[in-house]
C-alpha cells in the first residue's frame, strides 16, 4: 500500500510502516522553543534530572517574540534561555536574528526530517519536505532529553492545485481561500499535502506562506514534495548535500481530495475575528484602517518585501495611517537594505521594526488602540492577537497591504497592477 509524505517520514523515523491513527515512538531531528514557550520547557527539562541534551547542535532557542524586550519580566525570561544555552550547549538565536520559523528554514531544517517546536507555526518547515509540527513545552522538554517522543500518525488531505496566480493574487490569497473553504477546524490533526501543476510553479516563498498557515485550518502539518526549487533553496544556504527526494507514492491513500484552480482566485481578506472569516476583495465594503503591518513568519521574506516595495515606490502612506515593516530575519533585512527596499519603505513613511514577532503576538512594537483596525500580513486575527481585545485585525497579502496603506482603506491592488 502506498504512503503519503507524512506517513513516509514518520515510518522512517519510527522504524516501521505506519498507518493513520497509529501511535508511534519517533526519533526527532530538530527541536526548538521561543522566548514565550522556552522558559517552561527549560524548567521541565531540569525536572527530568538530565545532565545533557540529546542533540545540543539541533536544539535551538529563539529570542524573537519580545525582541528587544519591552518589560523586565520578559528580559528575565530571556536570561533563562541564555543561561540554559551556555550551560547545555544549545544553539541560541538572539534578538534581531529573526523569527524562529524563518530562521529554521534558512539554517536548520532539511527534507525528510522531523522538527518539533513549542510554537504552533512550526509547520512552516513542511514546505521543505519535512514533517514539522508544534507541540507543548513539556513534550519539548522530553524530546530535548531523549531525542524521541510519541506521535499520532495523521491522515492526509490531498490539496490538488492547478493553474497559475492571476494578477494581484498570491500565495496568501490561496491559503486564506482554502481556510475559508474548509474552516478553521476543517483539517484538525490532519496533514495537508499540496500537489499539482500549480504547486510546481510556486516559489519557495509561496510554499512557506502556505505551510505556515496550515495550522489555521487545524492541520498538524502542511507538506510539499521536494523538487529542483527545494534543491536550489538549500544550495543557496550551503545545504545542497541535505537535499533528498520526498514525495508521496502514486497509490497513497488520502482521507479527502480538494481541488483548487488558482485561475479562479481573487485577492482575499480574512476579517475579524477568525481566520476562516474570509471574503474576496469584491465583497469587502469600504473599511478604513489605522495601521498596516507587513512582515512576520508568514509574509516577511525578501519576496514579500519586494512586492510591497514595488507598490509603495514613489508613493506615500495615507495621512493618519501607520505602516510597520518587519523583515522576517536579519538575512532578509540585510538583503532588503542592499536592494534599496528599506529606503523605499522609509521614504513612503513606514517605520522599520526589528526582525521578530512583536506586533503580531501583541507584545510590543505595534499594539492597537481601542477600536483601531489593522490590515496585516500575519497568520492570525483572533480577538486580542495584537495586544488589545478592542482592536480589529484583517489579514491579506503583502500586495493588498501595501496598496491599502496608500489608500487608507482595504483596497483592490489589481487597480494598479
Amino acid at each position: 500500500m502506498g504512503q503519503t509524505i507524512a506517513e513516509k517520514i514518520l515510518s522512517a523515523h519510527s522504524g516501521k510502516n505506519v498507518v493513520p491513527g497509529e501511535l508511534v515512538i519517533s526519533n526527532i531531528d530538530v527541536v526548538m522553543v521561543q522566548d514565550g514557550t522556552g522558559p517552561l520547557a527549560v524548567n521541565e527539562f531540569k525536572k527530568l534530572n538530565k545532565t545533557k541534551l540529546f542533540n545540543p547542535k539541533r536544539t535551538i532557542l529563539f529570542i524573537d517574540h519580545a525582541a528587544p524586550s519591552p518589560r523586565k519580566e520578559l528580559s528575565n525570561s530571556h536570561t533563562v534561555l541564555r543561561d540554559f544555552a551556555k550551560e547545555y550547549g544549545a544553539v541560541l538565536s538572539e534578538v534581531g536574528e529573526g523569527v524562529c520559523h524563518q530562521r529554521l528554514i534558512e539554517s536548520f531544517v532539511n527534507p525528510g526530517e522531523i522538527l518539533l517546536g513549542a510554537d504552533s507555526h512550526t509547520c512552516t518547515s513542511g514546505a521543505l519536505g519535512a514533517f514539522a509540527t508544534g507541540v507543548g513545552s513539556t513534550d519539548i522538554a522530553v524530546v530535548m532529553g531523549l531525542g524521541k517522543t510519541w506521535l499520532k500518525v495523521p491522515s492526509t488531505y490531498k490539496i490538488v492545485v492547478e493553474g497559475s496566480f492571476p494578477k494581484g493574487v498570491y500565495a496568501k490569497d490561496f491559503i486564506l481561500h482554502l481556510i475559508g473553504l474548509i474552516g478553521a477546524d476543517g483539517a484538525t490533526y490532519k496533514a495537508l499535502e499540496f500537489t499539482g501543476s500549480g504547486v510546481k510553479n510556486m516559489t519557495m516563498a509561496d510554499r512557506f506562506t502556505i505551510s505556515n498557515m496550515a495550522v489555521e485550518a487545524g492541520a498538524k502539518a502542511g507538506l510539499f514534495e521536494t523538487d529542483e526549487k527545494t534543491y536550489e533553496y538549500l544550495k543557496e544556504r550551503g545545504r545542497a548535500d541535505k537535499f533528498k527526494e520526498i514525495k508521496a507514492d502514486p497509490d497513497a491513500i488520502y482521507e479527502k481530495v480538494i481541488n483548487i484552480n488558482l485561475n479562479e482566485l481573487k485577492p482575499t481578506v480574512s476579517c475579524p475575528h477568525t481566520v476562516d472569516n474570509t471574503k474576496t476583495i469584491d465583497e469587502i465594503e469600504h473599511i478604513e484602517i489605522n495601521q498596516v503591518y507587513i512582515g512576520t513568519c508568514t509574509n516577511g521574506r525578501i519576496e514579500d518585501l519586494r512586492i510591497a516595495a514595488s507598490i509603495l515606490k514613489g508613493k506615500k502612506v495615507k495621512d493618519g495611517l501607520r505602516l510597520l515593516v518587519a523583515p522576517a530575519s536579519r538575512g532578509v533585512f540585510l538583503q532588503a537594505l542592499e536592494e534599496g527596499l528599506i529606503t523605499t519603505f522609509v521614504e513612503a513613511g513606514a517605520a522599520i521594526v526589528t526582525s521578530g514577532c512583536g506586533a503580531c503576538v501583541g507584545v510590543h512594537a505595534g499594539i492597537l488602540g481601542d477600536g483601531e483596525k489593522c490590515l496585516a500580513t500575519q497568520n492570525r486575527n483572533f480577538r486580542g492577537r495584537m495586544g488589545n481585545t478592542e482592536g480589529f485585525i484583517y489579514l491579506a497579502s503583502p500586495a493588498t497591504a501595501a496598496y491599502s496603506a496608500i489608500k487608507g482603506y482595504i483596497a483592490d491592488v489589481r487597480e494598479v497592477l
